[in-house]
């Protein structure tokens, strides 16, 4: 079992060192955990700065996985924040840093935040969603130095969608786009710790993804405390095989890897 989407204290959303998620994951039986913490350059909330002491992670990375080699692997990822204006940005810090693993999530879109809510201000929940997902589209276009999208529904966790409205077109430009450039998505289980019926994407999301030839996923938490370490991890195996999903994969050097979730759950 692998967990390829946890943050730490190095995130600025989180309290929690990572020495006490590695112990949990362990306790867990978890083969693998990454951390992934944010950045997300000129994030529109001016009372959280989503920078990362590159140097200091690095080093602690490094310290980890000598500590707990005989224990656990432990990967050095990292979640950025896309936004169009931004895309050069981030292709100067893939050419300047290395990770093994590199989330690309959107939370904002307009240049605002999903959190707080202004993002849907002045606009229709159609356009808003439009909007985000269009914004999405325009930066998988334009912007490939990532390993998979996280949680890309996650405008659903802040507003619900409209009814009869479900945007598939833009999705599946998307996927069509992602699948051809090999990159993947993930299974965002957080969905279901905020409320949602289920985790990010959802289940005709992912069923979408299959049906358009999408094979690379991963699993992840989004765990910002070690109680939620791999949450539904079990639940969500089933479903992704349910699905037509046949494999997980992890990342080392941005290279995935494919592991059977026959075996896996065996």
């Amino acid at each position: 079992m692998f967990d390829y989407h946890v943050h730490s204290n190095y995130s600025a959303d989180c309290d929690t060192p990572m020495e006490r998620s590695i112990d949990r994951a362990i306790k867990l039986g978890l083969k693998e955990i990454c951390f992934t913490e944010h950045i997300d350059y000129e994030y529109p909330d001016p009372t959280i700065d989503f920078d990362l002491n590159l140097s200091s992670y690095d080093t602690k990375i490094k310290q980890l996985q000598d500590r707990y080699y005989d224990f656990i692997k432990i990967k050095k990822g990292v979640e950025i924040g896309v936004q169009p204006h931004l895309l050069d940005r981030y292709e100067q810090l893939m050419g300047k840093e290395s990770f093994d693993f590199v989330i690309c999530s959107m939370h904002t879109a307009n240049k605002k935040d999903l959190h707080s809510g202004e993002f849907f201000k002045d606009m229709t929940t159609v356009e808003a969603y439009e909007t985000y997902y269009n914004e999405l589209l325009y930066c998988v276009k334009n912007y490939q130095k990532y390993s998979i999208l996280g949680h890309m529904d996650l405008v659903k966790r802040y507003k619900a969608e409209p009814t009869g409205n479900d945007f598939f077109d833009i999705i599946s430009a998307i996927f069509k786009q992602i699948i051809y450039d090999g990159k993947g998505i993930e299974l965002n289980t957080s969905g279901i710790r905020y409320g949602l019926n289920n985790g990010m994407p959802s289940i005709d999301i992912l069923k979408l993804y299959v049906d358009l030839g999408g094979e690379i996923i991963t699993l992840g938490s989004d765990s910002h405390a070690e109680q939620t370490i791999s949450f539904q991890f079990k639940e969500s195996l089933e479903l992704l095989e349910q699905i037509g999903f046949r494999y997980i994969a992890s990342y080392e050097n941005q290279v995935p890897t494919f592991h059977a979730i026959k075996n896996i759950k065996a």
